[in-house]
């Protein structure tokens, strides 16, 4: 019987908003028990700062190069991380001796599964020599040399979170996990077989763009300037025809694949309102891939909270019969659960497990992953 193991898992996704931890004890298979979770917010200066590098990241053409301002945002993310943790354990009485292992996710700059390149700013052993635990790093790389995409990598925890869901809520079919952050993901987990998982589309990362340009608002809270607008039907179409949508899974996307331009000289509320309903629109037609029609859609990230997509996400499952519930309705977190999957990735990383599979990111054979360093 595998080991069971005290590790962090620390995220820091395509919103660029900040820092999500979270601790749970596993043997990086069934056995999952999740505990206390946080977060630490970046300030819209260095948000903003992320974003530039962003622009920068563009000229990079191997996984090792830091032009412009990287290595210097690289150094300010892992110290960052390593604060976050260390605030952490203080505040909930944890001893740093009692954790196992971090998985350090850092920050995605660049995503291109075409050319085998995906970079993730932050130092692995910058941040294991700041908080004095192991650290399991650079997770996607090794799926990439082994043909894959590189993402999505949570997966494997959703499967684990499956066994979990009471079959009364699940009426004992196919389960689909979505995950709504920058980029919206699936993980579809059949009755039988491995999961499968792929980017849908744009998650919040058009909404919050928009927002941001035409009011200067960083996001749209609860989905309320949606709730005030119209869908322009001819620009969802727009959108919803990109060839992206009838590519077979395993698919991944990059932050900037989507953009603002589609959307036309809109008003602020009807633009939200259509990017909304093309969320909500990319995340249904990934039934299409699963092998029976899923029977329950449980929403997690900062995407649940908008209660316009929530309501077209009903609306459009409701036609198949299928029910949507929130992460919470099932008793998981639904802000904490992608750094409790990278806490998971790291236990399996350490054992040599797979991260990975052929139907989650097309690689050629299941493959592990990770660079560990620090005490162990």
């Amino acid at each position: 019987m595998a080991a069971i193991r005290r590790a962090i898992g620390l995220m820091s996704g395509t919103s660029m908003d900040g820092i999500d931890i979270a601790l749970i004890e596993t043997d990086g298979e069934s056995q999952v028990t999740r505990s206390v979770s946080g977060f630490t917010p970046y300030e819209t200066a260095f948000r903003r700062r992320i974003e530039a590098a962003l622009g920068e990241a563009k000229a990079i053409k191997s996984r090792d190069e830091r032009p412009g301002t990287l290595a210097q945002i690289e150094e300010e993310v892992t110290r960052r991380h390593g604060e976050a943790v260390v605030t952490f354990l203080a505040d909930n009485n944890i001893q740093r001796e009692t954790i196992d292992v971090i998985g350090f996710h850092g920050q995605t700059v660049l995503h291109r599964p075409a050319e085998r390149l995906t970079v993730q700013l932050g130092d692995g052993e910058l941040l294991a020599r700041k908080t004095g635990i192991p650290v399991v790093y650079d997770m996607r790389a090794n799926d990439m040399m082994h043909g894959g995409q590189g993402a999505p990598l949570v997966p494997a925890y959703h499967r684990a979170l499956a066994r979990h869901v009471p079959t009364e809520r699940s009426h004992g079919g196919a389960v689909v996990f979505v995950n709504i952050g920058g980029i919206s993901n699936v993980t579809i987990v059949p009755l039988t077989g491995d999961p499968i998982a792929f980017d849908t589309g744009p998650g919040n990362t058009l909404i919050d763009q928009w927002v941001e340009d035409k009011a200067g608002i960083a996001y749209d809270a609860g989905g309320a300037i949606a709730s005030e607008g119209q869908i322009v039907g001819s620009v969802a179409a727009r959108y919803l025809a990109k060839p992206f949508f009838d590519l077979q899974p395993p698919k991944s996307l990059d932050r900037n694949d989507f953009t603002l331009e589609d959307l036309g000289e809109l008003e602020l509320a009807d633009g939200a309102r259509t990017l909304a309903k093309v969320t909500a629109e990319a995340i249904l037609k990934a039934s299409a891939f699963a092998p029976e029609t899923p029977s329950l859609w449980i929403i997690c990230g900062g995407g649940r909270k908008n209660a316009t997509i929530l309501k077209d996400l009903s609306e459009g499952a409701q036609a198949s019969g299928a029910k949507v519930v929130v992460a919470e309705d099932l008793g998981f977190n639904g802000d904490s659960m992608e750094a409790e999957a990278w806490a998971y990735l790291a236990v399996r990383a350490l054992d040599g497990l797979p991260l990975t599979w052929p139907t989650t990111t097309g690689c050629d054979v299941p493959v592990s992953g990770g660079v560990l360093v620090g005490r162990h």
